[in-house]
């Protein structure tokens, strides 16, 4: 298995934990193990296994040290003899257990964020900005053990609560955060893909050709229409192809056997994704557009030179009053 890059340093502090997501699986817990405990009501607890430290819920006292060397899986017991079950914390747990200080990217969004900005183990991304870190996880996740994530965050409160989380779920070592504004640009250049949460990314889409490799995986995410179409205008102004929008709605269900149904509650409208490629600066981006984007360019178009056709012809109604050009007389 490949070792973190040589400048991903390690998590300070000695409670940090280890990483598991990325070496040989031990069948039984370690201390600075992170796990996830889930006890009856599926309330789900996500700590760092450290020895004579306790976790106390409305359920009892769970000692860590009946949880270190257990295999994972086991069921264990309270103080009050109340059962739990011992898990590896899934990427959902990571992020959705994670202290949050602004609004969060859903695990519903960052999935898909992940797949359409086609991250592997080995990839740079850039994302702007860090937020909670939340994002961060998942791209982190993704681009590990071989890769690089680049995080800029302009609050110092905010670039320091993402470290802190991300040095919680032991994934710090491959995230480089970067304190400051993106306005004179991003550091890196060559990157695979690059991420903006930004009020007006399109007025860094000239750095994000800069720092994109030819061809590089562009996303943003914004809360209204009015953004996305100054975006998607944008793009189109900077050789910008392949552009799509999209928006992703999760519904959940009961799972009742006997009375299948959706839940009272849905996940509904958290942003919308839109979606670009670089494209190389003497590119006719025009035709790189959707069918609907050159058919809608066509219809407008022929609107115009309607429109012009109908002016031409009353501005010739005006100038001697007839309702049709003069025509020669034979002779």
């Amino acid at each position: 298995m490949n070792p973190p890059p040589a400048d991903a340093g390690e998590p300070t502090g000695s409670g940090a934990p280890t990483s598991p997501w990325f070496r040989p699986p031990t069948p039984l817990t370690q201390e600075r193990d992170l796990i996830l405990l889930s006890t009856v009501g599926q309330k789900r607890y996500l700590i760092t296994l450290r020895h004579g430290s306790q976790l106390h819920t409305h359920l009892g006292i769970f000692a860590h040290d009946d949880l270190i060397g257990q295999p994972w899986g086991a069921l264990v017991q309270s103080s009050l003899e109340q059962p739990a079950v011992i898990l590896e914390p899934a990427l959902g747990d990571l992020m959705t257990h994670l202290k949050r200080g602004t609004q969060i990217i859903y695990p519903k969004d960052a999935a898909y964020l992940v797949h359409r900005l086609n991250l592997r183990a080995g990839s740079r991304v850039i994302e702007a900005g860090t937020g909670s870190g939340v994002l961060t996880t998942a791209l982190a996740w993704s681009v590990a053990p071989t890769g690089r994530v680049y995080s800029y965050e302009v609050r110092p409160e905010t670039h320091q609560l993402a470290r802190r989380n991300l040095e919680r779920v032991g994934l710090l070592p491959y995230v480089e955060l970067v304190l400051g504004s993106i306005d004179e640009g991003f550091r890196q250049t060559g990157v695979d893909a690059l991420f903006l949460d930004v009020r007006e990314p399109w007025h860094y889409l000239d750095a994000v050709r800069d720092a994109l490799k030819p061809g590089g995986f562009f996303a943003g995410l914004l809360p209204t229409t009015n953004q996305v179409c100054d975006l998607i205008a944008g793009l189109e102004a900077n050789s910008f192809g392949d552009v799509a929008v999209e928006e992703l709605l999760l519904r959940a269900y009961k799972p009742a056997p006997d009375r299948l149904r959706p839940d009272d509650m849905m996940i509904g409208h958290t942003g919308f994704l839109v979606f670009a490629r670089c494209l190389p600066p003497d590119a006719d981006a025009v035709r790189w557009q959707s069918r609907e984007r050159l058919r809608y360019r066509a219809r407008r178009q022929m609107e115009d030179e309607i429109a012009a056709a109908a002016e031409q012809r009353g501005q010739a109604a005006e100038d001697d009053g007839r309702k049709y050009p003069r025509l020669p007389l034979p002779g």
